[in-house]
């Protein structure tokens, strides 16, 4: 059967945002503030996988109409800047003038016969990328229209990304009507917080995405078989809702599987393969890229949980590893920051990704 519901890939937009609905309330609000307010400049926190690309997608639709010009998504690279004017441009070009004419040569005699000046085309590039993105807001804000730029997998080293937002602030400060949305993971969000030039984005509005109520993935599941004509029984509906672990991503890709695999009534076989294949691609997709990043000593504190079924106590972590507590608590604190695991109640960590503990004693 042909999925023409479910999209389990990065950077796609679904048909409908699940669970979502408190998030999109607060996205109205900032859009609705008034220039210069916290909500115009936005964070939005999560782990692979949980939405944020989407969300930044959904943001730039209710923006325009609302009469913002938007840059669509831009991701933090080497030429983010110039990627960013780029599609303001492409929007609405008339809003930036970048040349200015420019004295080439001429001669003057007396009398002043024979004089003539001559004029060139002065080039954009000696205008810093602070000027031009501060020209193009203030003709736009003078046509009745709002700027907004949106900001994907932010990364704290980034040199571009500090001084567009120190543009930024400096626009705000001009009274501009202008609005920033970040979405990244966790740790760079905070280290990007946590630098000391640009400590007002601690006043930003923050939207820690949090892990989707299986209640909502069911009636989700419901409705997409329904359309799709997947015949399948409310109890494995149920229990793919439960498998998906809150995760958006997986649920896509879960409804993905059971909808290929779908032949007339779903087999118990079908099932299983559809459920085990989907989280296979999730290990592969999100446990495996997340872990990569992190020391040989952030594995073993890992794989010091994952003899616990559940919580496991840091007092066990500091038997299991042969460290001192501080130790422990040191790496406990990192991986928290990574969005690796979670504290719970005090004394207690669990994983905060879903399967992750399964990834690794799979890998071990």
């Amino acid at each position: 059967m042909i999925d023409s519901f479910f999209v389990p890939s990065f950077g796609n937009r679904p048909k409908h945002l699940v669970g979502r609905d408190s998030v999109l309330r607060r996205i109205e609000m900032a859009l609705q503030s008034v220039p210069g307010s916290r909500e115009r400049a936005m964070i939005i926190l999560g782990q692979r996988g949980s939405g944020k690309t989407v969300l930044l997608l959904e943001i730039a639709e209710r923006a325009k109409k609302k009469r913002f010009i938007v840059a669509n998504p831009t991701v933090v690279s080497n030429g983010m800047r110039n990627r960013i004017m780029e599609k303001l441009r492409d929007e609405c070009p008339e809003y930036l003038n970048e040349t200015r004419k420019k004295v080439a040569g001429g001669n003057v005699s007396v009398l002043g016969f024979g004089a003539g000046i001559q004029f060139n085309e002065q080039a954009s590039e000696e205008k810093s990328f602070s000027w031009k993105i501060t020209e193009y807001c203030k003709n736009a804000n003078a046509d009745h229209h709002g700027v907004m730029i949106l900001i994907d997998e932010v990364r704290s080293n980034s040199e571009e990304l500090r001084e567009l937002i120190i543009s930024y602030q400096e626009m705000v400060g001009e009274g501009l009507d202008v609005s920033i949305v970040f979405a990244g993971l966790p740790m760079a969000i905070s280290t990007l917080l946590n630098d000391h030039v640009l400590t007002f984005l601690n006043r930003a509005e923050k939207i820690e995405l949090q892990p989707l109520r299986t209640e909502d993935i069911e009636l989700y599941y419901l409705k997409a078989f329904e359309s799709l004509g997947v015949e399948i029984s409310r109890e494995k509906i149920r229990l793919a809702a439960e498998e998906a672990a809150g995760s958006p991503y997986l649920m896509q890709l879960i409804g993905h599987y059971i909808t290929l695999n779908s032949e007339g009534k779903m087999s118990e076989s079908q099932f299983t393969d559809s459920l085990e294949y989907a989280k296979r691609t999730f290990k592969n997709d999100i446990c495996r890229t997340s872990i990569a990043p992190l020391s040989d000593l952030d594995i073993g504190f890992l794989n010091a949980m994952v003899e616990d079924a559940d919580e496991t106590n840091l007092d066990d972590i500091t038997i299991r590893m042969g460290k001192t507590a501080s130790f422990v608590q040191t790496y406990k604190r990192r991986l928290i920051q990574c969005g690796i695991i979670e504290q719970p109640r005090r004394g207690k960590v669990v994983f905060a990704i879903p399967y992750l503990k399964e990834y690794l004693r799979e890998q071990a």
